[in-house]
């Protein structure tokens, strides 16, 4: 059985719709900029003159309350926006930072989102109504790690499997080297150092299991923390080596089966390094 069903992501279809109605509604108050125009210091979105200040607080209030139910609709299909400097943010949620000053939202990044979403949802749909002619167990991506199924979710949607999996893997990679300010050393290296032993050096923090290094007491880690770490830098360049580089230097197809299990894998790996702690050194 599908993890979502046809009607839940009808319902999720629908709020997108009814996100969009409200904010064009919206919109209708509101002189329109983009970035270009605000040159990185202005609002992208500012009230015309002579409008009613209640009628567009109301106006507001609608976007506002149909922007929380829509963003689910963001968080079953992954359709983060990359903003520089801060990140992979939702711009239905975020539809209000437009009227800030150094606005790092449009009203085209807005729509351009709502309408992926919907286009997400409705391979999900269509995914969910044939579930429903078959018996056969159905497992979703969606539910992987939210970093690795952000990366992975464009792509997987619209069948492309290899790239999906390829972008799945950057992303993980990207994800800790932004963290851990490790944008000077290619991908395969930063595992190496981030989870090698040893105390971490000026500008190359660590990656460390947490505990203490002689506690033995949890047995699924046959001779404690230290073989374990070692274990998870082995998985962590053994992934980059087999599963990356592989989806990035060749152009063969996976199949839906072969890149779900790959996606598993990297999900895992994911959550292992949430529990990690940071270890840093003041030069």
């Amino acid at each position: 059985m599908a993890k979502y069903g046809p009607d839940y992501v009808r319902r999720l279809i629908e709020a997108v719709a009814a996100f969009e109605k409200a904010f064009e509604r919206w919109m209708e108050t509101q002189v329109e900029s983009d970035h270009m125009a605000a040159r990185g210091l202005f609002p992208t979105v500012w009230t015309k003159e002579g409008e009613d200040p209640a009628h567009v607080r109301a106006l507001e209030l609608s976007v506002a309350e149909a922007a929380g139910v829509a963003a689910t609709a963001v968080d079953v299909t992954g359709a983060l926006f990359g903003v520089q400097g801060i990140g992979l943010i939702d711009p239905i949620s975020n539809w209000s930072m437009m009227r800030n000053p150094k606005a790092f939202l449009s009203p085209e990044d807005v729509r351009t989102t709502a309408a992926t979403v919907k286009g997400r949802l409705a391979a999900l749909l269509a995914d969910a109504e044939a579930a429903q002619t078959t018996d056969l167990p159905a497992f979703s991506p969606a539910l992987m790690h939210p970093v690795v199924w952000s990366g992975a979710a464009a792509h997987w949607t619209s069948h492309q499997y290899r790239v999906a999996v390829r972008e799945a893997a950057e992303g993980l990679t990207v994800h800790w080297k932004q963290r851990l300010g490790r944008n000077d050393v290619d991908d395969t290296p930063f595992w190496q150092q981030t989870l090698s032993p040893g105390d971490p050096e000026p500008g190359k923090p660590k990656l460390r299991w947490p505990g203490d290094n002689d506690d033995k007491t949890n047995r699924s880690m046959r001779g404690g923390l230290e073989p374990f770490a070692k274990l998870l830098n082995n998985l962590a360049t053994g992934l980059n080596l087999t599963v990356r580089n592989v989806t990035t230097h060749t152009r063969d197809e996976l199949s839906e089966q072969e890149a779900m299990e790959r996606l598993a894998a990297y999900s895992y790996l994911a959550r292992l390094l949430d529990r990690c702690e940071i270890q840093t050194i003041d030069p």
